[in-house]
């Protein structure tokens, strides 16, 4: 079993959260695994399209905001903007992934540009600045490929590329959040 503590927000006080997953491993097709318990485990073709229709389902419910009048201090007025660039690339790189990627106007970061935001539905969207528009697209899709998966709505740090683990403005909870009592 894999045991994550969460404290919500880095360095939130608090009382930690412990919750419980099952290992989860993809293994070819039909190939019997010996675990530590001594246990034999098949997994069949139709296990692995199962895992690969969740995966999918998630990545539906995923959208991507990218601002598209993002530009640094110094760039032309005139000129294409930087932010146009990044929404452009994250579209393509989210060809096929099943994550919606969205043109937004202005994301109110504008010292901290390029920026966009993940959102899912029932659960936290975030806010990133501090993207290039040439390498950070696939990050961006990486990223809400891992959010999707996340069973508890929380973005995972573990795994999250780096630029999102850097570059993160904001963590804005869902619209019916309500965040309980303490003492």
């Amino acid at each position: 079993m894999l045991v994550a503590r969460r404290a919500g927000c880095l360095g939130a006080v608090g009382s930690l959260a412990e919750v419980r997953f099952p290992a989860v491993r993809r293994h070819a097709p039909s190939k019997s695994l010996q675990r530590r318990s001594g246990a034999t485990v098949r997994v069949t073709l139709s296990d692995m399209e199962a895992d690969e229709k969740r995966d999918v389902d998630a990545a539906t419910s995923m959208t991507i905001y990218v601002c598209i009048t993002c530009k640094r201090a110094g760039d032309p007025e005139d000129g294409v903007r930087p932010g146009l660039l990044l929404a452009r690339e994250t579209a393509r790189a989210a060809d096929g992934s099943g994550v919606t990627v969205r043109q937004i106007r202005c994301l109110a970061n504008c010292n901290r540009a390029c920026s966009a935001a993940i959102r899912r539905d029932g659960a936290w969207t975030y806010v990133f600045g501090g993207l290039n528009e040439a390498r950070d697209a696939e990050a961006l899709i990486e990223g809400a490929r891992l959010f999707a998966r996340a069973s508890d709505g929380v973005m995972p740090w573990r795994g999250r590329p780096e630029i999102l683990k850097r570059g993160l403005i904001a963590r804005v909870p869902p619209i019916d959040f309500v965040e309980e009592e303490t003492e």
